[in-house]
């Protein structure tokens, strides 16, 4: 097995993605988290752009979704939910078929989180659950869906049974629930590669809403 091969989180917003990467990072592995930013690349067609824009243009331009992104192992937190057009690469099997392709080692990683739970803090995270969702089409929940917790927990929901049935029977895929104990053990087993840190990044308390412009935070490491 070749130690260089990529990894591609299949999960959604809120559900534990920062955690993920963080805890990549920390186990020195290249990650790509939702955006390009410059002390990451010196390829000026990369630095801003997120990295759905990213997956697609190269997917349409060659078939490989990776052809820009060779400096990096790990791909994290694929969609870009903006306020006029949405992108969400996880939720596009011919896509993801393309990557697997052009990088047939690549191990695939689902992380999951309750449905309901995920819901909740998607509606307290700034507009996301507001404007952002509701407002554009998405896989699953088409404009004018998602305004309401429960919609937002079908979709979540309905998520994970679709990247399950692509996957099933996949010998390169792993799910996993972010709030497992033994999350980082069975990660780590998985890529090969001990994870050092495990906690939550980017929480907020339950009761403070979740108050973020429209671009996600960097990571902050402590």
């Amino acid at each position: 097995m070749s130690d260089s091969f990529k990894i591609v989180n299949l999960g959604l917003p809120k559900t534990g993605t920062t955690t993920l990467t963080r805890a990549l990072r920390r186990a020195a592995i290249a990650t790509a988290d939702w955006k390009i930013h410059r002390r990451q690349s010196d390829d000026e067609s990369l630095i801003g752009q997120h990295l759905g824009t990213i997956l697609y243009q190269d997917y349409f331009q060659s078939g490989d979704p990776l052809a820009r992104l060779s400096k990096f192992r790990a791909f994290n937190e694929l969609s870009h939910a903006g306020l006029k057009h949405s992108l969400w690469p996880q939720s596009d099997w011919a896509l993801l078929e393309a990557i697997e392709k052009h990088h047939p080692e690549t191990r695939f990683m689902l992380n999951t989180r309750s449905p309901a739970r995920a819901a909740s803090s998607i509606m307290r995270w700034g507009n996301m659950g507001t404007l952002r969702l509701p407002n554009t089409n998405v896989p699953g929940l088409p404009k004018g869906y998602g305004h309401e917790e429960a919609q937002l927990a079908r979709w979540i929901a309905g998520h994970y049974a679709f990247i399950r049935r692509v996957f099933a029977g996949h010998d390169r895929f792993l799910e996993f629930d972010i709030a497992d104990e033994a999350a980082p053990q069975k990660i780590g087993a998985f890529i090969g590669t001990k994870l050092p840190w495990w906690g939550r990044a980017n929480a907020r308390p339950a009761a403070v809403p979740e108050a973020t412009p429209d671009l996600q935070p960097e990571l902050t490491e402590t």
